[in-house]
């Protein structure tokens, strides 16, 4: 174990010379890519704004455009609580301008995004979901909504807590059926034995778009370490269940986050985008054959997955895993289904 394993054990500490170390030719350059998930913050030990984002997309691959998910970023500081997070889509949909100038070039920063409302307000979060789209137009998308939870309270993947079963809770019910009215889709962050609750929020919602983030994380660290075939066979039966709701969708990466437990987070040295996919070939086939290629789209989940990889590295993993399927099967996972879900327009 390297002396830098201390430092990557945070939840969101980077280590930029460490991820230099690692430098690839791109794949298939020419593939067109819209990104579907990243975040922008100024926090304490991570500031990745839209410089940072940038030098990731200018990496090497053709990013066409890419969509914001909510991670509790400038939130307003004054005023109604229930409308705080309303701060975030205003300081995105600012980002989104710039970039929509030309000035930093052609791809289509924050084309999507994806905010947080709080659906435990039943019908009174009409308002807080009208000034979302007010203040973030035609870029408005969503809400996402992390529930994690998990028995074993050392799994952490976010400095917040949720409540056990929060998707089956009536008030929390209440509130996302909102979200139809307003052609919003839901987002959710969740754990593998969660997927289950998810699928049932979608059977009741059968008009509301949904997207399970990060692959459903099948989980290798506290009480789940060292039990990888069974938790992939609890995983993969849950997936099925949801699978069969043809509302919902489904991410494809996450996993350089530190809760899979492929440990590429605390190694000496960056793997390469080779040893990566082999890792991470199972879990993405086996998602793509339960849902097909349209509900399937690849996401780097940046800068959280900065973690374990460069964005260059990220995405020639993903090409590597994907380099079997036919010219639209990978128009699919690497652009169609985020274009459709996200609803975005003006993609080549």
């Amino acid at each position: 174990m390297s002396d830098r394993s201390g430092r990557e054990r945070s939840l969101f500490g980077l280590d930029p010379e460490w991820l230099a170390r690692r430098q690839e030719e791109i794949l298939d350059p020419d593939l067109p890519i819209v990104d579907p998930h990243h975040h922008l913050w100024d926090r304490e030990g991570m500031h990745y704004l839209l410089d940072a984002l940038l030098a990731d997309l200018n990496s090497g691959h053709r990013i066409l455009a890419t969509c914001f998910l909510q991670c509790n970023s400038m939130y307003r500081a004054g005023g109604d609580p229930a409308l705080a997070p309303v701060g975030e889509t205003e300081f995105v949909n600012g980002v989104a301008a710039m970039a929509a100038s030309g000035t930093y070039g052609d791809t289509k920063v924050c084309a999507g995004i994806v905010g947080f409302a709080d659906l435990f307000l039943g019908d009174k979060v009409d308002r807080v979901l009208e000034t979302h789209l007010e203040r973030g137009g035609e870029r408005f998308k969503g809400v996402r909504y992390c529930s994690v939870w998990d028995a074993d309270q050392s799994i952490k993947s976010t400095p917040m807590d949720f409540p056990k079963e929060m998707l089956l809770d009536p008030k929390f019910r209440a509130g996302f059926a909102r979200l139809e009215k307003f052609g919003l889709s839901f987002e959710g962050w969740l754990y593998h034995p969660q997927i289950p609750e998810f699928a049932d929020l979608a059977r009741a919602f059968p008009g509301t778009t949904m997207v399970l983030d990060h692959l459903g994380a099948p989980l290798g660290i506290g009480v789940y370490r060292g039990r990888r075939d069974e938790v992939f066979a609890d995983w993969k039966r849950n997936l099925a269940e949801l699978a069969r709701c043809p509302n919902a969708n489904i991410k494809l990466g996450g996993l350089g986050m530190h809760v899979f437990g492929f440990g590429y987070d605390e190694a000496d040295e960056p793997a390469s985008s080779a040893t990566l996919a082999e890792a991470w070939r199972p879990y993405v086939e086996t998602a793509i054959e339960l849902f097909g290629t349209k509900r399937c789209m690849f996401e780097s989940n940046f800068p959280v997955d900065k973690r374990s990889c460069s964005y260059h590295v990220l995405w020639n993993a993903f090409k590597r895993i994907a380099a079997g399927g036919s010219g639209s099967e990978k128009a699919d996972l690497f652009k169609d289904t985020a274009t459709r879900v996200y609803r975005l327009a003006g993609i080549a």
